[in-house]
C-alpha cells in the first residue's frame, strides 16, 4: 500500500515548483511591505494583525478538525487527515511569525500606553492582566501549548503508519486537546483582537474565532483535495462522497458561525450597554456596514442556499468554489473586527492591508506544501483507511 499512496515524482516536482515560487513571491512582498513599513509603520502593524489573524487560523483550525476526527471517526477525517496534518505543522512557522506583532504592541494596542491607561478607568482595573509582559508571557504559554499537542499528533500519527494501532491514544489524547484548544484560543482572542477596543467585551467572542479558524480550514482542505483528487494517487480516493461529507460539515460551520455572530449582536443590542454598544456603532453608522451586509450574504446566505444542494457538495468543483468564497470572506470578517479599531469613522483601505497578508501567506504556503510532500497522502496504518477507502469508491 506504501508505494501506491506516495506522492508520484512528477506530482513532487510540481509541488516543489509552487513551493519555490510561493516561497519566492512572500519573501518579495514582504521587502515591498517592510520597505512600505519604514514610510507608514502604524499601517504596517495594523495590516500584519490583520494577516497574522487571517493564516494562523489556518494550522490551528488543522488541529482542531483533526481531533475531532479522532474522537469522532468518519471517512471524511481520514482521506483528508495528512492534508490537515500538513497545515497543523507549520505551527511553528506560525509561532515564528508572531514577533512582529510584539515589535509593534505599542502601535497595535491603547493599553500598551502608560499615559492612556492613566486617563482610562477600565484599563486601570484590567491593567494587572492586560499589560505588556504578561501579554508575551501569555502568547509564549499559548503557542507551548498549542505545538505541544500538534507534536504529539504528528508524532503518534507517524508511529501509527510505522508500527499500527494508535487510534484509542490519538482519541484519548484529542479530548482534552479539544477543550484546551478552545480555551487557549479564548483567551488568545481576547489578547489578540478583543483588547484592540479598550472598553470591549463579549462572552462568546473566543466560540465565534475558534468556529471561524475551523471553518477557514475546513475550506481549505476541501481545496486541496479538490486539487488531489484531479491526480493520483488520490483521483480513486477523493470521490463524491468524500466530498459531499465535506460539504456537509462546511454548511454545519457556516451555519454555527452565523449562529454565534447573530447571537453575540442580538445580546449586545438588547443589553444596551454603554460599554458593549460602541463596539458595533462604527460598523453599523459608517461605511463599515457594507462589510457587515457583505459578511452576512456572502459569508452566510450564499453558502447556505448553494450548500443545501447535493449536486453542488458532490461535485469537487463546485465546492471548491464555494470553498474559496468562504476563505475570501473569512479575510474580509477579520478586516472588519480589526480595522474600525483604528478607523472609526469608516472604511479606510490601504496596499498593505493586501501586500502584508499575501506575504505572510506567501511564506505559509510554502511551509505547508514542504510539509505536504514529506509524507503519503493517506495514514498507511490508519486502522480504519480500509472502511474509508470502501466509503470513498461506492
Amino acid at each position: 500500500m506504501t508505494p501506491a499512496y506516495a506522492i508520484p515524482p512528477e506530482f513532487g516536482r510540481d509541488v516543489r515548483h509552487w513551493r519555490t515560487w510561493s516561497l519566492v513571491a512572500g519573501g518579495v512582498l514582504f521587502l515591498g511591505s517592510i520597505l512600505g513599513g519604514i514610510f507608514n509603520p502604524d499601517q504596517f502593524f495594523r495590516s500584519y494583525l490583520l494577516g497574522y489573524l487571517f493564516w494562523i487560523a489556518f494550522p490551528l483550525g488543522a488541529m482542531a478538525l483533526v481531533m475531532v476526527q479522532y474522537l469522532t471517526g468518519g471517512a471524511w477525517g481520514v482521506i483528508s487527515r495528512r492534508p490537515l496534518e500538513s497545515a497543523m505543522r507549520t505551527l511553528p512557522v506560525i509561532a515564528v511569525l508572531f514577533a512582529p506583532i510584539f515589535i509593534g504592541m505599542r502601535v497595535l494596542y491603547g493599553w500598551s500606553h502608560g499615559d492612556v491607561v492613566a486617563a482610562d478607568a477600565a484599563l486601570r482595573h484590567r491593567h494587572v492582566y492586560m499589560n505588556a509582559a504578561s501579554f508575551m508571557i501569555r502568547t509564549v504559554v499559548y503557542f507551548a501549548i498549542w505545538l505541544a499537542f500538534a507534536h504529539l499528533l504528528t508524532k503518534w500519527s507517524d508511529e501509527e503508519d510505522a508500527r499500527g494501532n494508535r487510534l484509542r491514544s490519538l482519541a484519548a489524547l484529542s479530548a482534552p486537546g479539544l477543550i484546551v484548544y478552545v480555551f487557549t484560543m479564548t483567551f488568545a482572542s481576547v489578547d489578540w483582537a478583543e483588547s484592540l477596543v479598550n472598553n470591549w467585551s463579549s462572552t462568546i467572542w473566543g466560540f465565534i474565532f475558534v468556529i471561524g479558524q475551523g471553518l477557514t480550514a475546513l475550506a481549505f482542505v476541501i481545496a486541496v483535495l479538490a486539487v488531489l483528487s484531479r491526480r493520483q494517487p488520490m483521483a480513486p480516493v477523493a470521490g463524491p462522497r468524500i466530498f459531499h461529507d465535506l460539504g456537509k460539515l462546511l454548511l454545519m460551520f457556516v451555519m454555527l458561525w452565523a449562529y454565534f455572530e447573530f447571537s453575540q449582536l442580538l445580546i449586545v443590542w438588547a443589553g444596551d450597554l454603554t460599554d458593549e454598544i460602541p463596539w458595533y456603532l462604527p460598523s453599523f453608522k459608517t461605511s463599515w456596514r457594507w462589510f457587515g451586509a457583505a459578511l452576512m450574504v456572502l459569508q452566510f446566505v450564499v453558502p447556505f442556499l448553494l450548500l443545501l444542494s447535493r449536486e453542488v457538495k458532490r461535485s469537487s468543483a463546485a465546492l471548491c468554489s464555494v470553498a474559496a468564497i468562504v476563505i475570501a470572506m473569512r479575510f474580509v470578517d477579520l478586516f472588519w473586527i480589526v480595522m474600525p479599531a483604528y478607523h472609526e469613522f469608516g472604511v479606510h483601505v490601504h496596499w498593505l492591508n493586501f501586500s502584508v497578508p499575501l506575504a505572510i501567506g506567501g511564506l505559509w504556503i510554502a511551509a505547508y506544501l514542504w510539509e505536504l510532500q514529506r509524507r503519503p497522502l493517506l495514514p498507511l496504518q490508519a486502522p480504519n483507511l480500509e472502511e474509508a477507502l470502501s466509503h470513498a469508491r461506492h
